[in-house]
């Protein structure tokens, strides 16, 4: 009931496999199992409907799986990406299976997100994020320099506008976790571009911008020797540059991505504008740029952002850092972020706080629902299993009971939508998940056959496992 109804699991003790193999990352999509052809006839249908999803393949945990469109303009991807989530879902319950796009479906197994590439270019085609190009274009070797420093100062800026745009409640499980950055938002440009902006804001050189590259020696005679970037983006930082653009890493799954652009665009839109209004004034624009960069080159990290103690000197950088995603959507009507969307004629101060009292509302909205499943699931499955093995923790199931009955009463009595969203948080990270814990005890000591809810010893390798046949045969585009 609780994927049925919440989309992911609210209770669940952990199955004696999860992905510590790895084996379902590398392994193929196989023919042996219906995963497979769903997935070709997610790409099928979305073919037909000028979507390309150029890649498909398995991800980390069990049963969880990745698709990847080509790149396109920022206002039809995401009206696409909106239209592959419904689809997916649709082509899963053709197959015998269910799509979760929660960003937590599962405890102790990687969650799931969306990887949101970021680039400019002008009107006329010319990518900004690429130095060659860019620099090319403009004959200018600095362009690139200068504009990466805009950049740069808006995430030091409006890092928290950022963090409001990823805090969907799904990701309260996700953030700092093995598969997600963690709340704090800096960004990393490795150490190429990290020596080449500081030297050009230290004023040491002002030359053109050149990646450096690697032989890769596969060590076979089939594939010869080729050339790949020196350095990788870092898997750990939420704003990664990437070589031509930026990855927002951190975005949720189940999120829809307007927000998350809106907020790109608007804040480095402001800077580009700050930028050219002292260039009109008179200022060299190439120390415009080295101002922005001394003033917030703190933002840069190029280390390993799930280790604590890193974690702990951005935090002491003064870098921006929510980590609770109600206080972050607080954050939208900030002072500074309401004169931000108005100067930028995006947002005015009403629709700001429209967007915000809608935000806490879904919050809690989803916690609601969890904790009323929870309630329903305890009076209804775990306290009659315990009680007809004779062994688990009874009294605090029926304790639990009155607990979350209180807990969802103070929240409906709150007086603000900001309040009440504070009050789903402490009963969802806090109360719910000690409860968890209870039902988790009860379920390993009753027997097999008198526990009623599915398992994830069941669920996790549904995918390896299920042989339901699709309703009619898939006539695919091809054909």
């Amino acid at each position: 009931p609780d994927l049925q109804l919440a989309g992911r699991t609210i209770i669940g003790k952990d199955a004696p496999r999860g992905q510590e193999m790895c084996d379902h990352y590398m392994a193929p999509p196989s023919l042996a199992n219906p995963a497979l052809a769903c997935m070709q006839e997610i790409q099928d249908e979305c073919w037909r409907l000028g979507i390309p999803l150029k890649t498909r393949h398995r991800e980390v945990a069990p049963n969880q799986y990745e698709f990847a469109p080509l790149f396109g303009l920022n206002t039809t991807q995401i009206d696409q990406n909106l239209m592959v989530m419904q689809i997916i879902e649709e082509v899963a319950a053709r197959h015998g299976m269910a799509a979760l796009l929660q960003e937590k479906p599962f405890n102790e197994v990687n969650g799931s997100g969306k990887h949101n590439n970021w680039s400019l270019a002008t009107e006329d085609g010319v990518m900004m994020l690429h130095p060659a190009k860019i620099n090319g274009a403009t004959g200018n070797s600095s362009a690139f320099a200068v504009i990466m420093a805009a950049i740069v100062a808006a995430v030091n800026e409006h890092g928290d506008l950022m963090r409001m745009a990823i805090s969907s409640p799904g990701n309260d499980f996700r953030l700092g976790a093995c598969e997600a950055p963690p709340a704090i938002v800096s960004t990393y440009l490795g150490e190429d571009m990290t020596f080449y902006l500081e030297h050009f804001k230290d004023g040491k050189g002002d030359g053109e911008y050149v990646p450096s590259t690697k032989m890769l020696d596969l060590g076979t005679k089939e594939v010869c020797p080729f050339q790949v970037p020196a350095e990788d983006r870092n898997r750990t930082s939420p704003f990664p540059y990437g070589g031509a653009r930026f990855e927002f890493r951190a975005v949720g799954s189940s999120q829809n991505v307007s927000m998350v652009n809106t907020v790109l665009n608007t804040i480095v839109a402001e800077k580009f504008a700050e930028f050219c209004d002292e260039a009109d004034a008179g200022k060299d624009i190439n120390q415009i740029a080295r101002d922005a960069l001394n003033d917030n080159w703190k933002v840069i990290f190029n280390g390993n952002n799930y280790d604590e103690a890193m974690q702990q000197e951005l935090t002491d950088r003064g870098i921006w850092r929510i980590d609770s995603g109600v206080e972050a959507i607080a954050q939208l009507t900030a002072d500074k972020n309401v004169a931000l969307f108005e100067k930028m004629k995006v947002l005015s101060k009403e629709e700001c706080e429209s967007r915000q009292h809608i935000l806490h509302d879904h919050y809690t909205g989803t916690v609601d629902i969890e904790a009323k499943t929870l309630v329903d699931m305890i009076n209804q499955h775990i306290i009659p299993s315990v009680k007809a093995g004779g062994v688990g923790p009874l009294s605090e199931l029926e304790a639990a009971i009155g607990t979350l009955k209180s807990a969802i009463a103070e929240i409906h009595a709150a007086e603000s939508s900001h309040e009440a969203a504070r009050l789903a948080r402490v009963l969802r990270l806090e109360t719910m998940v000690d409860i968890r814990a209870i039902c988790d005890a009860a379920e390993e000591v009753v027997p097999a056959n008198l526990w009623t809810l599915a398992t994830y010893q069941e669920l996790l390798f549904l995918d390896s496992t299920t042989t339901v046949a699709p309703e009619s045969e898939t006539a695919f585009y091809d054909d």
